[in-house]
């Protein structure tokens, strides 16, 4: 869901097999069958959202707000949504920071989607509340900075 409750196609690289949706979860943790050999490396990487450049370029997207989230999700929290939905999502904010591991946070429940919406969609709501309320330029490009720093951090050591 993107901004004013539409829908929009977000771009990446495909990490998963075909159909995947229709063969578990919206979510993913890690170990998780439906995503590919070469599909882990990406999302290590973070090279998967790489592609979201093409979302920002067409106006669905900004470089820096409220991460997108499926319909599903969206209709739980709908209230909530209601006011982060008023701007565009961003390819990074700070529960991209907070939760870079998800994956990993999900997989060591054995209900993950239950956990996800119970206590990791409520977190990551509760912070893109906080950065509209603190939303600047200067905080945008701090965001930027952390989002850089964290996605070096993901390469493989020498």
């Amino acid at each position: 869901m993107g901004r004013n409750f539409k829908r929009f196609a977000i771009y990446k690289f495909r990490t998963m097999v075909e159909d995947a949706p229709k063969k578990g979860l919206l979510i993913t943790s890690s170990g998780d069958k439906r995503v590919t050999n070469v599909g882990k490396i990406l999302r290590r990487l973070k090279i998967d959202e790489l592609p979201q450049l093409i979302n920002v370029l067409k106006g669905d997207m900004s470089l820096v707000g409220p991460r997108p989230e499926v319909e599903k999700y969206v209709e739980l929290y709908k209230k909530d949504y209601s006011e982060i939905l008023k701007v565009r999502p961003g390819i990074t904010d700070t529960s991209s920071i907070a939760y870079s591991n998800e994956e990993d946070v999900l997989r060591k429940w054995a209900d993950p989607e239950l956990y996800y919406m119970n206590v990791v969609l409520p977190e990551k709501i509760r912070l893109s509340q906080e950065y509209l309320k603190q939303h600047s330029c200067c905080q945008d490009m701090k965001l930027i900075f952390k989002t850089l720093f964290r996605v070096f951090l993901s390469f493989p050591k020498a």
